[in-house]
């Protein structure tokens, strides 16, 4: 893909690229907006990997995103929002259990 326009690229090499852009600010801290958007499996696999790697190297992270299994593998605390509200804040074995957030996310028990 060297000689490639970016709009030429498969999309989650597009969103590979976007993250490289962003880094080449060397920022201390990052937003991430629904970054796994679009991205199949694999993909998201991919972007769990470098996001664990940019904390690595000192970048604070700010992430939205609605991917339970990569907010969960890269967070070490997570806000929860429900219709614009917090409903919990915590680690993420805190969150996981937190009746509200299972009842925001699966519904209530009748």
């Amino acid at each position: 893909y060297g000689s490639s326009l970016a709009r030429r690229l498969p999309y989650g090499h597009q969103r590979v690229l976007e993250l490289g852009i962003a880094l080449a600010a060397r920022p201390s801290l990052l937003l991430l907006d629904e970054p796994a958007a679009g991205l199949n499996p694999p993909e998201v696999s991919n972007l769990m990997a470098m996001i664990q790697q940019i904390r690595h190297e000192g970048v604070t992270i700010v992430l939205v995103e609605h991917d339970m299994k990569l907010v969960m593998s890269v967070s070490d605390r997570i806000v929860v929002l429900d219709h614009g509200r917090k409903i919990a804040e915590g680690r993420p074995e805190e969150v996981r259990t937190n009746q509200r957030v299972v009842e925001a996310y699966l519904g209530k028990r009748s």
